[in-house]
């Protein structure tokens, strides 16, 4: 009997010990799994796992050499940077509110080894210190995914698009289509859209949308249509149902946000010097720095300054139409006499040099050689789709016009 007792009592006992080595090696492998599937990170590209990462914004008045240095890069560094830099970023024009990030090594010195300011959601500078120094461009990758939105108007574009929870950006693409077929201050209730556009994303973050595809504006009972098409690989722009563009030869204001603060007048009384004369240009008011545009295509005349104008610049469309800008911040680097430019391409900056209370851009217009109000004139149309490109774009106007109708009949 206690011989039976004894060979029980060892059963259970190597039974006890190999249940301790099955855990054991059970908690070994789920280490050793745990450990295999670790994900490596990246943060612009390079692997940061071994590194610290500090991310910043540039704060007010703080310049590009300050961030380096603060992030034990040395003078010497900061000046090679600078020099390679040249051709590639104005390190002069690091602005307030962008953010950046170091990459650092991971012990007590905390030496940065990439520097990478973001210059929008997309386009980033990465100034690589790890073997002699580098500086380079890159770009994130940005997903596209297409939406129909529809709306109806019930006091102001805006306010509808706003009560959709879509972007702002598309009311003022619309109003920028449009911009020459209907005036978007006398659109009223029960005026309706419908807009099929591109949002854009990057690692599944909206960063805001693209381009409007097609779209149907409901004014007064009578439907406008657009649809994007690309004459060529380096320009789109919106035509009508019939091919026929709907932009002017002249956009209708210099600036993309913006509100008159002054008309065109024979008779008004001057803000500064207080005496009653002609004011010959329409005034739109706009943050300083606040990007300026050619209004059509043609070849600057003038690029310079004087005291009652401030910076200014003069652009010759053809032998009928003239345009200028007024009391710029700053002319634009490249904008000089002789240059040609296309409508739309930025030539300064919104301020208030010369003779101006506050910032905003005076545009002035002359038709054979007499100053006149653009906005009373009868502009030339944009070029209609080429004779060669009608059959394309005929195929390209009834998909998307397809897309327009079966989303919501």
């Amino acid at each position: 009997m206690k011989k039976w007792i004894g060979i029980v009592l060892m059963g259970v006992a190597l039974l006890f010990i190999l249940s301790t080595l099955d855990t054991t090696t059970k908690e070994e492998i789920t280490d050793i799994v745990a450990t295999e599937i670790h994900e490596p990170q990246y943060e612009y590209g390079i692997l940061v796992d071994s590194f610290i990462v500090i991310k910043g914004t540039v704060t007010q008045g703080q310049t590009l050499g300050e961030i380096l240095y603060e992030n034990h890069i040395n003078h010497p560094e900061i000046a090679e940077i600078v020099s390679k830099s040249k051709d590639i970023f104005d390190v002069r024009r690091v602005n307030t509110g962008k953010e950046y990030t170091v990459i650092c090594v991971d012990d007590s010195t905390e030496k940065a080894c990439y520097f990478i300011y973001q210059e929008n959601p997309t386009d980033f500078v990465v100034m690589d210190l790890t073997d002699g120094i580098d500086v380079y461009r890159g770009k994130k990758e940005v997903t596209t995914k297409l939406k129909v939105s529809y709306g109806e108007i019930s006091s102001s574009l805006s306010e509808s698009v706003d009560e959709l929870g879509i972007s702002p950006r598309v009311s003022i693409k619309l109003s920028e289509i449009y911009a020459w077929t209907i005036d978007f201050f006398k659109i009223q209730k029960g005026d309706a859209f419908k807009v099929y556009y591109e949002n854009k994303y990057i690692d599944d973050e909206y960063i805001g949308i693209g381009r409007i595809l097609a779209s149907e504006f409901t004014h007064k009972n009578q439907k406008f249509y657009a649809f994007y098409h690309e004459e060529n690989k380096n320009f789109g722009e919106h035509f009508d149902e019939k091919g026929r563009t709907l932009r002017k030869a002249f956009l209708k204001a210099p600036l993309d946000f913006y509100r008159i603060s002054s008309r065109y007048s024979t008779n008004r009384k001057h803000p500064v010097t207080g005496r009653w004369k002609g004011h010959f240009g329409t005034d739109y008011a706009a943050p300083k720095g606040t990007p300026i545009m050619t209004t059509a295509n043609g070849t600057i005349v003038a690029a310079s300054y004087t005291k009652n104008n401030g910076n200014f610049v003069k652009v010759r469309h053809n032998g009928t139409y003239t345009t200028q800008y007024l009391h710029m911040s700053k002319i634009k680097p490249g904008i000089r006499k002789g240059v040609y430019v296309k409508q739309g391409d930025e030539i300064g900056y919104v301020g208030s040099t010369g003779l101006a209370t506050g910032p905003h851009v005076c545009y002035r217009f002359w038709k054979n050689g007499k100053q006149v109000d653009p906005y009373q004139q009868d502009l030339p149309p944009g070029d209609p789709i080429k004779k060669e490109n009608e059959a394309d774009y005929m195929v390209v106007k009834d998909s998307l016009m397809q897309i327009l109708l079966s989303k919501y009949e």
